[in-house]
């Protein structure tokens, strides 16, 4: 019997996680190093930059399909996105609309708008939020994968909402405000951020994906990324987005206020849900949760 070597994305570094994700070989990085421009707001406060700004962006293939990709370094400023990081995305979706390539795989890390670079940063977020849904209106599926130590929070969160569909792992977190952004604002009785089970209750992959605001989960494995990716370009093909689709994921969006509006935990959810032992949840893998949400009522 052999056994599957697994390698983290959690763990993973933005290069490995490209390296793993594309086929072998066919990476090719835009802006290398060589010709790189880093942040000239952190050199004026005396702060260490990165010759990529915290995010890789090229092109490569996935499963012979030819896609652009953007991959965010969570562990450079917690992939915080700056002038120069955002405009580096903002050319890649540019390119995704005049090249027309199969998708835009976005690998995001990142904790929102990089706070030292203030007012260009929320500009940064607001150019990549239309590049977004400029590429879509193309044609292009923009497809978010979430499953770093930083999630996808902030300015961030927004924007993986506004891609085609989101791929996450169990350790993925996705939120408009971080735990410790609600916490500071709101105190401790309203969210601990201390309570890391409470945080993945109400943050983390398995609660996004019974809540349908991700279209896959996966285990913390690069290669299940990958295929979750591929079985998503795959359903692409054969259902793309069209203005019925759209007006039906909006009317389940605006289900959601009066059936889970007094909900405070995502155990409650997954009671409302239809979850006879909503506390299990955290313990089942993968594999049993999805078979869990396919059994539920629609």
């Amino acid at each position: 019997m052999s056994l599957s070597i697994r390698h983290s994305w959690f763990e993973a570094t933005a290069r490995q996680r490209l390296a793993g994700l594309l086929d072998p070989g066919s990476f090719c990085e835009f802006l290398p190093p060589a010709v790189a421009q880093p942040s000239p707001h952190l050199a004026q406060l005396d702060l260490p930059g990165a010759f990529d700004d915290g995010v890789v962006v090229g092109a490569g293939q996935l499963g012979s399909r030819q896609v652009l990709v953007a991959a965010q370094e969570g562990q450079f400023m917690g992939g915080a996105v700056g002038e120069i990081h955002g405009a580096k995305i903002v050319g890649l979706l540019r390119r995704a609309v005049a090249e027309r390539p199969a998708a835009v795989l976005f690998l995001i890390d990142s904790g929102g708008v990089r706070l030292h670079e203030a007012n260009a940063g929320l500009i940064a977020i607001s150019e990549i939020m239309r590049a977004v849904l400029d590429a879509r209106a193309a044609g292009v599926p923009v497809v978010a994968l979430v499953g770093g130590s930083c999630g996808a929070f902030g300015g961030m969160g927004i924007v993986a909402k506004l891609c085609s569909a989101v791929v996450m792992s169990e350790e993925g977190r996705l939120a408009l405000s971080g735990p410790e952004v609600i916490e500071t604002v709101a105190g401790v009785e309203e969210f601990d951020a201390k309570d890391r089970a409470l945080v993945w209750r109400v943050t983390g992959g398995k609660h996004r994906y019974l809540m349908d605001d991700c279209a896959a989960l996966v285990d913390d494995d690069i290669a299940a990324f990958r295929r979750g990716s591929i079985e998503l370009l795959d359903d692409w093909q054969e259902t793309p987005d069209t203005l019925a689709r759209l007006r039906a994921k909006q009317a389940r969006l605006q289900g959601r206020l009066s059936a889970y509006g007094r909900c405070r935990d995502g155990l409650e959810i997954w009671a409302a849900l239809g979850i006879s032992e909503p506390e299990r949840v955290p313990l089942l893998d993968c594999d049993e949760l999805i078979a869990l949400k396919e059994g539920l009522p629609t």
